[in-house]
């Protein structure tokens, strides 16, 4: 997906986000007129254009930010499949017993 989004066995609408999502990596300001367009074009509401700047814009923001601070991360795959899970079963909402639990494995 990240090197050849128009291979990517997604709908032409998602391509058409991805690739504003990727566009908004490089700066805001790279969005262009056209991009928005074939996103139209294919389907994607002006919601679903905002939210798509919006996500990928605060994931620039937030790599930076743990960049910057030089953060430690989990290097093993499976801490995130854990968290992937996670996602999918809960949402974003806390857990019910609270995260210490997830802090005990890192």
């Amino acid at each position: 997906m990240k090197q050849d989004i128009d291979s990517t066995p997604v709908s032409d609408k998602m391509k058409a986000l991805l690739k504003i999502a990727k566009l908004v990596q490089k700066s805001g300001k790279a969005v262009t007129p056209d991009a928005i367009e074939l996103a139209r074009t294919h389907g994607a509401t002006d919601l679903e254009i905002h939210d798509t700047v919006l996500i990928a814009a605060l994931f620039c923001l937030y790599n930076r930010y743990v960049d910057g601070l030089a953060s430690v991360t989990p290097a093993e795959p499976e801490f995130y499949q854990y968290l992937g899970e996670r996602i999918v079963n809960h949402g974003y909402n806390r857990l019910p017993q609270g995260y210490d639990h997830l802090k005990n494995q890192l």
